[in-house]
């Protein structure tokens, strides 16, 4: 372990799984794994029609964080999987080391800035090239896969952030990984950010991230958390104008349950992104029983991004 330890930050956990099952285990998943679970839908290659044809088959991915808790979290994550093995049979999961050297060696080689939207483009930390730019240009550090941009999720969600951010506005970012979205919001006129995570790691990530954009920490508060700690009062702000969440749908759905819509101040926006195109009606569902109604809804492959207000006779 500890030679694992000297070149591996992250181990890559993979399942393959039915349609049916998906959500249930993503959210097993998503206990253990840093900043959120991916889900892909798996294709296979049609000779006739040159197209990727769903299979029906879904494949989860997330990360774990190689450190002291390693093998305890990996330990819990099976006997999780084993009790809902019970219910319906599970694949096993692989577990895959992720060197630090060879991410950042093909981030280098192959990931060329992201312009998204009309206004924003993402480059990594070490890309100094093009400065001068017509467009906002946020830098990232990545330690893995998340939160780089490259994602539909992170895409939809910075489409809608500079369509309904209002320059001033005081903004929470609800599982914030990175920290781009925190980041562009900063840079898109927000005031003031509240960007909270149940994960150490992301939220550290989310710091650095804000003082390599020359974010001063006064103006972007990262802290470990989510909606419970808020509402307790915790930290500075218990209310936003704009709150962004871009984790899954039914983690999403779980947080308006524990209060997620009362963090929004009346008349404000909130951005939900990380919504499977089949979700949608429930996520929305649990949304408008809030008194939130959507406003804008865009879509990029399977993903769904969702801007609502909250209607000012909710209370």
């Amino acid at each position: 372990m500890a030679e694992l330890r000297s070149k591996v930050h992250w181990i890559k956990v993979q399942i393959q799984c039915n349609g049916e099952i998906a959500e249930a285990l993503a959210e097993v998943l998503g206990r253990f794994v840093y900043n959120g679970v991916v889900m892909e839908s798996v294709t296979k290659y049609d000779k006739k029609t040159h197209d990727a044809v769903p299979t029906g088959e879904i494949l989860l991915s997330g990360y774990m964080a190689v450190n002291e808790h390693l093998e305890e979290k990996r330990q819990e994550l099976n006997e999780a999987l084993w009790h809902l093995s019970q219910i319906s049979p599970i694949p096993e999961p692989t577990y895959s080391p992720v060197h630090d050297e060879d991410w950042m060696a093909a981030w280098k080689k192959h990931y060329a800035p992201v312009p998204v939207g009309e206004k924003v483009m993402i480059k990594p930390a070490w890309d100094k090239s093009g400065e001068v730019s017509e467009r906002i240009i946020i830098r990232i550090n990545p330690a893995m896969a998340f939160g780089t941009g490259t994602h539909p999720t992170t895409q939809l969600s910075l489409r809608l952030l500079e369509r309904h951010l209002v320059s001033g506005d005081v903004v929470m970012d609800i599982g914030c990984g990175s920290g781009i979205l925190t980041i562009a919001a900063i840079k898109l006129g927000a005031a003031h950010a509240l960007a909270v995570d149940i994960s150490e790691e992301a939220v550290g990530s989310t710091r650095e991230n804000a003082q390599l954009n020359d974010i001063l920490p006064a103006v972007v508060e990262a802290e470990k958390g989510s909606v419970e700690e808020i509402l307790t009062g915790r930290f500075m702000i218990q209310e936003a104008s704009l709150v962004m969440v871009n984790i899954l749908a039914p983690v999403i759905i779980r947080l308006f349950e524990l209060g997620l819509g009362d963090l929004v101040s009346q008349n404000g926006k909130l951005i939900l992104s990380g919504i499977l195109d089949h979700q949608v009606e429930d996520v929305l569902a649990a949304a408008e029983s809030r008194g939130f109604r959507e406003v804008e809804r865009l879509s990029q492959d399977d993903w769904v991004a969702l801007a609502l207000t909250k209607s000012e006779s909710w209370s």
